[in-house]
C-alpha cells in the first residue's frame, strides 16, 4: 500500500509538473501573440515612420484632392490636426474626436506617413518650392494608366499588422480631412501576416516570385545620399513613386517554371539568381551557358533593372492587392463570358519606390524596364503618382511645418 501510494503520488506530481509546463507554454504563446497587437512604432523623429519601418502586413493608401477653397492656412490646420491624430493612433490611443477609441487600443505597429502632391506645395509655398521631380512621371510605353488611380494632392499611407487597426485609423484621418479635401482614390494591399514566416524574409508577390531582394539598407554608408533629401524644406524627407501594377495571373499560370525563371532571371523556388545558389548571391550577367547564351538573359527582369551602378538606386516596398473584377458577377449571370475565359480577380502589386530624387533613382531604372523586360508581357502599370514625403517632426510640431 505504501509503495502504491508513493507511485501514485509520484505520478500525480509528474502530471502536475507537465500541466504546469503546458500552462506556462500556453501563457508564453499567448503573450507573444498579444505582443503583436501591443507593439508601437514611434511617430516623432527626424524622418517620418513608415519609410524604413519593416513593412507591416496590411496597408491602405489614400490620395486626397484639396477643395478649391482650401488655402494655405487651412492646409496648416489640416496638417496640424492630422499630425495630432496620427501621433495618438500610433501610440494606441484614440484620436481627439474618436468615437470608437476602443479600436485604437491595438496599434500593431501602426504607422501613418503623409505625402504631398505638387498642388499642396504650390498652395502653401508657391511654385518655387516645388522640387524638380515633383511632377507626373514621363510617359512609358508599357503604361496603360487609368485616371482613377493617378496623382493626388495629399497622400495618407496607413500601415499596421492588424487590418482592423488600419481601417479604424483610415476612417479617423478621413473624418479629419473631409472639410478640406475629397477622396481621389483608395488602394489597399497585404503581405504575409507577422509571425507566419521568419522575420526578414523577402516577400513574394502573387506570381510566387521573391520581390525586393536587392534593396539599400539604412545601415549602409550611402543610404542617406540615395534615399533622404539633404537640404531645403525637404531635408530629412524623401520622394515616393507609387505605382499600381496589374498582373496577368491567368497568363502567368500558362508559363512553365523554366520560362518563369528566364523572365525573372531568378529561380522561383528559392529566389536565387540563375547563376547562384542563394537569394542574396551576386548575379553573374556575363556567365555563358552550354548553348552559348548568357545564363541570365539580357531580357530578364533583374538584368534590365540592373544598371551600370551595382548599388540599388531606390528603396522599394511592395504590397499585393487582389480586388474583385468589376462587373464579374453580372457578366456571369448574363452569360457574357464563358466560365473558362472569365477573369478571376483584378490582382497585382502596389509598388513604392523611395529615393532622394525621382529623376535619378526611379526613372532610369523604369526606362530600362520599359525598353526590354520580358516580364512586361504579364505586368501592366495602370496607376501612377509622385509625392514628396516631408521630414518627420518633434513633439509639439507637425508634419509639413518646414514647408511653411
Amino acid at each position: 500500500m505504501l509503495l502504491g501510494g508513493a507511485a501514485a503520488g509520484a505520478g500525480f506530481a509528474a502530471l502536475t509538473a507537465c500541466t504546469a509546463r503546458g500552462d506556462d507554454q500556453d501563457a508564453s504563446a499567448e503573450a507573444a501573440l498579444l505582443a503583436v497587437g501591443a507593439d508601437t512604432v514611434p511617430f516623432h523623429g527626424t524622418h517620418q515612420a513608415g519609410v524604413t519601418t519593416d513593412p507591416q502586413a496590411f496597408a491602405t493608401f489614400i490620395a486626397l484632392t484639396l477643395r478649391d477653397e482650401t488655402d494655405r492656412e487651412a492646409i496648416r490646420r489640416l496638417l496640424q490636426v492630422l499630425t495630432d491624430d496620427a501621433s495618438r493612433l500610433t501610440a494606441g490611443r484614440g484620436a481627439l474626436a474618436d468615437t470608437e477609441p476602443e479600436l485604437a487600443a491595438t496599434p500593431a505597429r501602426l504607422t501613418v506617413t503623409l505625402g504631398f502632391g505638387p498642388e499642396l506645395v504650390r498652395r502653401v509655398a508657391g511654385e518655387s518650392a516645388l522640387p524638380s521631380w515633383l511632377r507626373p512621371l514621363p510617359a512609358f510605353g508599357i503604361d496603360r494608366l487609368e485616371e482613377k488611380w493617378n496623382d493626388g494632392d495629399l497622400l495618407l499611407h496607413i500601415a499596421a499588422d492588424d487590418q482592423v487597426t488600419v481601417a479604424h485609423a483610415a476612417r479617423m484621418l478621413l473624418k479629419t480631412a473631409r472639410s478640406a479635401a475629397t477622396l481621389r482614390w483608395r488602394q489597399s494591399g497585404f503581405r504575409r501576416s507577422r509571425g507566419s514566416e521568419k522575420s526578414g524574409t523577402t516577400m513574394r508577390n502573387l506570381f510566387g516570385q521573391i520581390d525586393g531582394t536587392v534593396n539599400p539598407r539604412p545601415e549602409d554608408d550611402d543610404f542617406p545620399a540615395r534615399v533622404w533629401v539633404a537640404d531645403g524644406w525637404m531635408a530629412g524627407g524623401t520622394s515616393l513613386v507609387f505605382r499600381r501594377i496589374r498582373m496577368d495571373l491567368d497568363g502567368w499560370d500558362r508559363l512553365d517554371t523554366p520560362g518563369r525563371d528566364q523572365a525573372m532571371g531568378r529561380r522561383q523556388s528559392d529566389g536565387a539568381p540563375l547563376t547562384g545558389e542563394g537569394e542574396f548571391d551576386e548575379p553573374d550577367f556575363e556567365a555563358i551557358g552550354p548553348h552559348g547564351f548568357t545564363v541570365i538573359p539580357d531580357f530578364s527582369h533583374i538584368a534590365r533593372a540592373r544598371g551600370d551602378d551595382e548599388r540599388p538606386t531606390m528603396l522599394r516596398r511592395s504590397y499585393n492587392y487582389d480586388d474583385d473584377v468589376v462587373g464579374a458577377a453580372n457578366a456571369g449571370a448574363a452569360g457574357e463570358a464563358a466560365a473558362g475565359d472569365a477573369e478571376i480577380s483584378d490582382a497585382g502589386l502596389l509598388f513604392l519606390a523611395y529615393q532622394a530624387d525621382v529623376d535619378e533613382g526611379f526613372v532610369p531604372v523604369q526606362r530600362r524596364l520599359d525598353e526590354l523586360d520580358l516580364l512586361n508581357q504579364w505586368t501592366t502599370p495602370v496607376g501612377s503618382a509622385v509625392f514628396a514625403i516631408p521630414p518627420g517632426c518633434a513633439e509639439g510640431g507637425f508634419i509639413g511645418e518646414t514647408l511653411f
